[in-house]
């Protein structure tokens, strides 16, 4: 099978700034959980010589006209997108919605999740005040803002309470899988993600699916409309990274890959740090393209 790394080093080798070879399909902004407002994110997205990236905030898609605006405005390609949060044989999987082209379509769905996501948010305050932790609903959506209420706030408020010496001791004590303010997300499931993403114009893509993309999970996937697979993302060393690709090549779904970017200056979710080959953008646009024209 073709080498990831092969084709990784043959476009690094054609790379100069003025022709970005390279871009980034998992990138989030305030919108959601990120640091960083979208504006900004595309302006490090230019700085770091990319030619486009997704903007794919969870449950939302309110950050994609600033992002929009700024990448015509600084020459860099703005994918629209969305991360969902489903479910698949009882476990869940992240799908991301991509080439979103009307987002009208999906809007009023994200809106149902949001909502979701702050009675969630309301659940863990809940456990974490019976803990003996006074922090309050108000501390998290002040930590939120605009953007989609989710567990990283809920991390935000405690370490902004002194609760917790650092942000990730929130999610390793507390929030976490299986720690005691953890909560389950309620059940969406990834057949009625992925029809509403087709509705909305995009693709489908699993995002970081990690050891469980088997080549019979992804059969099962494609049978409900699955179009791709995150093969590049931090999480996924290199032996699986070579894996994925394999899997995708033989079973004719899409490769794509992003650094899951939320604007931290440190850690391996680097902004373009993924190195991924601006062919595998041109294919998901063919894709696109021939679904449009077999209509």
């Amino acid at each position: 099978m073709i080498s990831v790394v092969a084709q990784q080093q043959e476009h690094q080798a054609g790379h100069t700034a003025s022709t970005p070879a390279f871009v980034d399909l998992q990138v989030h902004t305030t919108a959601s959980d990120g640091a960083l407002a979208p504006a900004v994110v595309v302006q490090a997205a230019h700085d770091a010589q990319l030619a486009a990236i997704a903007i794919t905030d969870h449950d939302t898609v309110d950050g994609l006209d600033e992002a929009t605006a700024a990448g015509e405005a600084l020459g860099v390609r703005i994918v629209p997108g969305v991360e969902l949060s489903t479910h698949f044989e009882n476990e869940e999987l992240h799908l991301l919605g991509l080439h979103i082209a009307n987002r009208d379509a999906i809007r009023s769905a994200l809106r149902e999740l949001q909502a979701q996501r702050v009675v969630r948010a309301e659940r863990i305050v809940a456990v974490l005040n019976a803990h003996g932790m006074p922090i309050t609903m108000d501390a998290v959506l002040r930590e939120a803002g605009d953007g989609a209420v989710g567990r990283p706030h809920v991390a935000r408020a405690m370490l902004a309470g002194g609760w917790v010496r650092e942000f990730r001791e929130a999610f390793d004590k507390w929030i976490g899988f299986g720690r005691p303010a953890y909560m389950a997300k309620d059940r969406f499931d990834v057949a009625d993600a992925i029809a509403l993403v087709h509705r909305a114009g995009g693709i489908a893509v699993w995002a970081h699916p990690g050891e469980q993309a088997t080549q019979p999970r992804i059969r099962k996937l494609m049978d409900v409309g699955l179009d791709g697979v995150e093969v590049l993302h931090p999480s996924h060393p290199p032996y699986l990274v070579q894996r994925l690709f394999d899997h995708v090549s033989q079973l004719g779904v899409l490769p794509s890959g992003g650094s899951d970017w939320h604007g931290t200056t440190d850690g391996p979710r680097k902004l373009g740090g993924q190195l991924v080959p601006k062919a595998w953008l041109s294919m998901q646009e063919a894709r696109i393209a021939s679904r449009l024209t077999a209509v």
